[in-house]
């Protein structure tokens, strides 16, 4: 598994909006995009995943923007890293639709889950407060 930009620029979105939850003002994605120096187009392309999701609240206008709708330790990083990317197996055996004959005599199988256990282990007990306060 590699994480790529979607999902750590998702966790980025999640974490500015996150230190700005305080405050309860909608956060636009230029702002975002201007203080991190990332296309806004290409985080627009990123919030798409998250559009089936209760993670923000919108809103349109010159003050609009999103903003979270629960506090931060509210959000789980598996759950932003998902659905951003997608499956997070470290290697594609894995994923309950492999197919493989080998797969009950893979002498490796073992590590694989066990260090798969250990990242989702992680990510599902971090949260967004967590990597705010450091």
């Amino acid at each position: 598994m590699k994480i790529t930009t979607k999902g750590r620029y998702g966790i980025l979105i999640m974490l500015y909006l996150a230190k700005e939850y305080e405050n309860n003002r909608f956060i636009s994605l230029k702002e975002i995009a201007e203080s991190e120096n990332i296309s806004i187009k290409y985080l627009e392309k990123i919030m798409l995943n998250y559009k089936d999701t209760d993670f923000f609240v919108s809103s349109r206008g010159s003050e609009g923007g999103y903003k979270l709708a629960y506090p931060p330790e509210h959000y789980i990083l598996k759950d932003i890293v998902e659905k951003a990317e997608g499956s997070i197996e470290i290697v594609s055996c894995l994923h309950k639709d492999f197919e493989c004959n080998k797969k009950e005599k893979c002498l490796s199988m073992k590590l694989w889950s066990d260090l798969n256990k250990l990242i989702t282990d992680y990510l599902e007990n971090k949260t967004l407060k967590d990597l705010l306060e450091g």
